[in-house]
């Protein structure tokens, strides 16, 4: 089965820190691929804890969208559990240059557990396992970050993930399943995440076959997610559905 797994829809720091809504990134299984993106705090036990059990060494590879830790604090100990404590070399991962570097979010003595690390970049094309993914352009963000278009045999999945909304992001995010990271009810100029009504017009210019609302700060969860995500369909006339914790997507049912 060819799915997206929630393992966490947590955005922006209170969320995250009181775990209202959990922070353990996504699990996709595409084509028999199997990655994980962005692990935030929490992830390994949500995949462990997940029913039926999502067991990390069957994991192909790892994305960091970036290096923030509401997407990254889970990445040392699930590149451990990936590669059975490191006994078993295997998988790839994929960060942006300042995950590596300076005040590095991935430790030095984990990266030789893997079998390649690859560094994320503007029009980017990488490869896990029988899938592609790109990342088409650099977002508006306090560190180095990018969304992804990932592209299975039948099916192409977009993820906007964190950024400041800016003109022309929606023509870079053209997926069948469009995942969009949704922190803000309103906008607000100092803050580069998007709000809902970012959202409402990147969905009304891609109209994807499915949008899915994702990665909410406190304005959001209080506005009540699953409720907006139904005022939206009823809207645009495209479906649109807030995720949940813990929530599976069956991608088959969107293919090309």
């Amino acid at each position: 089965m060819n799915k997206i797994k929630f393992l966490g829809t947590a955005g922006a720091r209170f969320v995250v820190t009181k775990q209202l809504r959990k922070s353990g990134g996504l699990w996709l299984t595409l084509d028999d691929a199997n990655v994980l993106i962005d692990p935030g705090p929490g992830s390994l036990v949500r995949c462990l804890s997940s029913r039926p059990k999502l067991n990390p060494r069957d994991l192909d590879g790892i994305i960091l969208t970036h290096r923030h830790i509401d997407h990254s604090n889970d990445i040392n100990i699930m590149i451990e559990a990936m590669t059975n404590g490191g006994f078993k070399k295997k998988g790839v991962v994929f960060a942006p240059t300042d995950a590596l570097e300076d005040d590095p979010v991935i430790l030095k003595y984990v990266r030789d557990h893997v079998e390649n690390i690859e560094i994320l970049k503007e029009k980017g094309i990488y490869n896990i396992g029988n899938i592609s993914f790109s990342t088409p352009i650099k977002h508006i963000h306090g560190v180095e970050t990018y969304g992804l278009n990932i592209h299975g045999k039948d099916c192409l999945i977009s993820l906007v993930t964190d950024t400041k909304y800016f003109d022309g992001l929606e023509s870079y995010y053209t997926g069948d399943i469009l995942i969009l990271n949704v922190v803000l009810l309103e906008g607000k100029e100092h803050i580069m995440h998007l709000s809902l009504k970012d959202a409402e017009k990147i969905i009304t210019v891609n109209k994807p076959k499915l949008s899915i609302l994702t990665h909410f700060g406190m304005t959001m969860i209080k506005a009540k997610p699953w409720e907006i995500a139904e005022q939206l369909s009823d809207k645009l006339g495209v479906k649109v559905i807030a995720a949940s914790d813990g929530m599976e997507i069956d991608i088959d049912q969107y293919k090309f």
